[in-house]
């Protein structure tokens, strides 16, 4: 079993034909789990099966995972923003505004 949940190696390949051109690629492996899931979410794993939404039980879950995780980058500068004290913020955005004129240059 491998140490690291996902690792790339690069696969290169000569082909005959060519004298000196080799094609390279990374190959990105991925990791095993065990996953516990209620009889109602095996169920909706197998309906997408049949319906051929997805090849395998293993594609849909990595589709569910990949969904949440994108949502999560897109959704954290709200949640962020959420933990801001308002009234603090605009009293650091005018503090110094006052009469002060600018600085000449």
């Amino acid at each position: 079993m491998l140490a690291e949940s996902r690792f790339a190696f690069l696969a290169c390949l000569v082909h005959p034909n060519w004298s000196s051109m080799t094609i390279c690629h990374t190959v990105n492996m991925v990791q095993k789990i065990a996953v516990t899931l209620s009889p109602a979410s095996v169920a909706d794993l197998d309906r997408w099966v049949r319906e051929g939404r997805y090849p395998n039980r293993s594609r849909a879950l990595q589709s569910a995972v990949e969904l949440l995780s994108q949502r999560e980058k897109r959704t954290r500068l709200a949640r962020e923003l959420k933990k801001l004290d308002v009234a603090e913020e605009r009293r650091l955005a005018e503090q110094g505004l006052g009469d002060e004129s600018w600085p000449a240059y």
